[in-house]
């Protein structure tokens, strides 16, 4: 059967369960999850039946690749008529002889403004908060959107292992960001790094050396970086390159859709000893959680070993992050977006599973000074786990 309709039928499944008469997809990324296209336009999947995609632009594109029934949008005056009659038993909650419909969407993401309309479009109906769902069921990938991601590895690979040898004292990050961007490129990254956050944005990666990769900004990670200007206040700025500076080199790479998330640490000379010993203890962190990454481990015990190890080691002050601007967690699912499920963090009880992607990032950040640390991305098996990041391991001396 087509990936994208044993999607739509486990996502109907879940919707007869919790007696929801349908799903409408509006947000992009989940519309290509579930068909595969990824034109302007509505996935409805009713509980039973056929989903169907409501296509304002590009009705030709979607006809092409879309795994559903393909229809023109036209006004949100008719949408509530045409999803009703999708729905098992043409509820009919206007004349009062059927419960209202329940249809589901993804108010995290939804704007205010759209949910006005839909519900305007859809008078009477019960909105159900559904992005739980959705991003329950993508955690799990399928051996397809593995095989991507594993792609994306190699690309991140190859590109870092060509720019290496041409860092240079005195060169900029954002000359060094730009090097990194262009092999990328060339090997197929799509450009872009999506988040599912709001007011967050993320470019190729947050490559930045010294004091400047400590600056703290809004963006959810343990390094900042200046960025080019206050406008984007993250990644890589104008500063030069010094012997050595902590070089990280925190890298994305978008292929087929799917993401993969890596850092490692260079250094032009070596580094200062405490600097070193903290990106040891990174290495450390990262080989202690390996050890415990297999099926049925709660995502929170992860992040709670982490922060004990590191205590331990006398650097709790400055763990993903410091002071007021430390991030609390250990790592991440990723898949067609950066900050997807689970998260290794407090709170987080999820247990591991087969499928899962997780990308875990120990780092520590020094004021001043500069951020270590090291990140990999595992896929979680049926008896542990593999490593879809390929590079090199370890401080790299240049």
């Amino acid at each position: 059967m087509n990936i994208f309709k044993e999607r739509q039928q486990k996502l109907q499944t879940e919707l007869i369960a919790r007696g929801w008469d349908g799903y409408l997809v509006a947000y992009h990324v989940d519309i290509f999850y579930y068909c595969g296209s990824m034109q302007t336009g509505y996935l409805f999947i009713p509980a039973e039946g056929e989903a169907v995609y409501l296509v304002r632009r590009s009705l030709v594109r979607a006809e092409e690749e879309a795994a559903a029934d393909v229809e023109v949008l036209g006004s949100l005056k008719t949408l509530g008529e045409r999803l009703r009659a999708r729905c098992a038993g043409a509820r009919a909650s206007a004349a009062g002889d059927a419960p209202p419909l329940r249809i589901a969407t993804e108010l995290d993401v939804v704007p205010v403004q759209l949910f006005t309309k839909l519900q305007t479009a859809l008078p009477g109906a019960v909105w159900e908060d559904g992005s739980q769902l959705v991003r329950e069921q993508r955690m799990l990938k399928s051996p397809d959107e593995a095989a991507a991601i594993r792609k994306a590895a190699r690309v991140v690979d190859a590109a870092l292992e060509t720019v290496i040898p041409h860092i240079r004292e005195g060169m900029t990050e954002l000359e060094l960001m730009a090097m990194l961007e262009h092999q990328l490129r060339l090997q197929g990254h799509q450009g872009i790094m999506r988040m599912r956050a709001f007011n967050s944005e993320l470019i190729t990666g947050m490559v930045a050396a010294g004091a400047s990769a400590a600056v703290p900004t809004y963006f959810d990670g343990p390094a900042g970086g200046t960025g080019l200007h206050p406008s984007s206040p993250q990644s890589s700025g104008r500063a030069p390159i010094r012997r050595g500076d902590p070089i990280l080199v925190d890298l994305g790479c978008m292929i087929d859709g799917y993401l993969i998330d890596q850092t490692r640490t260079l250094v032009i000379g070596d580094l200062d000893p405490e600097l070193q010993r903290a990106y040891d203890v990174a290495e450390q962190v990262l080989r202690a959680t390996e050890a415990r990454l297999q099926p049925g481990a709660i995502a929170e015990h992860l992040y709670l070993l982490a922060l004990d190890h590191v205590q331990e080691a006398g650097l709790s002050a400055h763990f993903m992050g410091y002071g007021a601007d430390q991030v609390k967690f250990l790592g991440h699912g990723i898949g067609l977006e950066i900050d997807e499920l689970p998260v290794l963090a407090k709170g987080f009880k999820t247990p591991l599973a087969p499928g899962m992607v997780i990308a875990i990032e120990p780092k520590f950040t020094f004021p001043g000074r500069g951020v270590v640390g090291v990140e990999d991305t595992y896929l979680i098996t049926e008896d542990g786990f593999e490593k879809l990041s390929v590079s090199r391991e370890g401080l790299r001396r240049l």
